[in-house]
């Protein structure tokens, strides 16, 4: 398992993470995703640290708050030091009017329950799970300074930002020589390259690494959606509530991209979503990719992904299936590659 930093931190992390949000499963939205027992979260947390994988993710909101129970009870038998926690806040969690945010009120309690539930006195990366418009950036960047100040944090991240959201809070940050945020959490797939447009050359410039939620499209790069049978009957694709929270992929587009991977995976002879992980493994910016397992043997098959790599030219292969026009002013500015190379 290759270690990489974290952005321009001295942190360093596996490239793959596992994303604890099958782990005491609670709601339809969950429950559609997995629901992984005690026991098998706890030898699923032993596999992955064989294999050189101790880097966990989790949220407060996952299965409301019971994913961080489930985590912590799972890493119990293991040294605190050995594991690398990761877990969020600002997403609603309770019925008040301050139970939502990154407000200082709601970030202390959501961290200090937070730490709580996974029975530990401090998290490796603490995120905010998206911007909120409504507290200022000044509020909310001090307040996880402090944490940082007060040991209870290590490092700060955010996720689903948007570009001018990102850069204005490193620049609060530098102004006030406050803790930066080292890391953005991201949607990002062989059928989800948005993050390249404007995301990816601002955490080239600024030295933010990328950590990829769901690397395998929402699930549509498992390997078992085909053009000629759609999908499949047990897949998560085909609960509403899941499909409504997620990217939209137009299913011609989808099946162009499988269609690729296929042949991808007939000269390498490995799988779909091996080759989909792999493909992000090589891509500008990206620290590590959290991927997920309802059980053992999907762990074990996501696991492969690393220890290879593609070459440039199944890259290219790759990259042309799943272009797609970009929208203004993105499509203007990929036209002068001379000013506006792409990220390396």
């Amino acid at each position: 398992m290759e270690y990489r930093q974290l952005g321009k931190s001295g942190f360093k992390v596996p490239e793959l993470c596992f994303g604890a949000g099958t782990f005491g499963t609670k709601g339809e939205f969950f429950e559609a995703w997995g629901k992984t027992s005690e026991d098998e979260a706890k030898r699923i947390i032993d596999i992955c640290m064989d294999a050189g994988l101790n880097f966990f993710d989790t949220a407060d909101i996952y299965s409301n708050g019971g994913s961080e129970t489930a985590l912590g009870k799972a890493i119990a038998h293991h040294k605190r030091k050995d594991v690398l926690l990761s877990t969020k806040a600002t997403f609603r969690f309770g019925d008040g009017p301050n139970d939502v945010g990154s407000s200082r009120y709601h970030l202390i309690q959501s961290l200090e329950k937070g730490l709580k539930r996974l029975k530990t006195d401090y998290v490796d990366v603490y995120h905010l799970h998206a911007f909120d418009a409504t507290t200022p950036v000044d509020e909310t960047l001090d307040t996880l300074n402090k944490m940082v100040s007060d040991g209870k944090v290590r490092y700060i991240a955010c996720s689903n930002f948007s570009g001018w959201h990102l850069m204005k809070s490193l620049s609060v940050s530098e102004r006030y020589g406050w803790a930066k945020y080292v890391g953005h959490q991201v949607y990002y797939s062989l059928v989800g390259r948005d993050y390249e447009w404007e995301l990816m050359p601002l955490a080239v410039d600024q030295g933010v690494g990328a950590l990829v939620w769901s690397p395998l499209g929402w699930g549509r790069l498992t390997g078992k959606i085909r053009r000629e049978t759609g999908v499949p009957k047990d897949s998560r694709l085909n609960a509403k509530v899941v499909v409504d929270a997620g990217p939209q992929v137009p299913e011609e587009y989808l099946y162009k991209v499988v269609d690729a991977l296929d042949e991808m995976a007939k000269e390498t002879g490995k799988t779909i979503p091996q080759i989909a992980l792999n493909w992000l493994l090589r891509r500008p910016t990206v620290s590590t990719l959290i991927i997920g397992a309802r059980n053992e043997e999907q762990l074990k098959a996501n696991l492969g992904a690393v220890g290879w790599k593609l070459t440039p030219e199944q890259v290219a292969k790759l990259d042309a299936a799943s272009d797609l026009p970009k929208a203004y002013p993105y499509w203007h500015q990929v036209q002068f590659a001379e000013r506006n190379p792409f990220p390396v």
